[in-house]
């Protein structure tokens, strides 16, 4: 079975240029609601600096990252937080959900 791990990063198309400095907060959904499970601010390279899950601390389920982007453009967009539900599973291996966003629209994609 393949090891899963989650990771992301933000890549800037307005710029055409990695986002640096925006925070990704990772949510498990259970049926309780959405619990935190980590939080992180992306590097030089629009990517943060350790996987939001690893192997070892990785549980399938369904998921909330929330990517911080408003800050990251001055606050002059339309786009504040980005919200991104998936759903993770054992043995799919490794889940990149990369966000490509301008101040006015976004979208993601399973990366590898």
């Amino acid at each position: 079975m393949k090891a899963s791990a989650l990771t992301t990063h933000i890549l800037d198309t307005a710029t055409g240029r990695p986002a640096q400095g925006v925070m990704v907060e990772l949510f498990r959904i259970g049926a309780g609601g959405p619990v935190k499970v980590t939080q992180a601010v992306t590097n030089a390279d629009g990517r943060t600096d350790a996987p939001l899950l690893n192997a070892e601390s990785f549980v399938a389920g369904r998921y909330e990252l929330r990517f911080h982007i408003g800050a990251h453009f001055g606050g002059a967009g339309f786009l504040d937080v980005v919200p991104i539900v998936v759903t993770l599973r054992e043995g799919q291996g490794h889940y990149h959900v990369p966000l490509l966003c301008s101040p006015w629209s976004y979208s993601t994609y399973r990366g590898s």
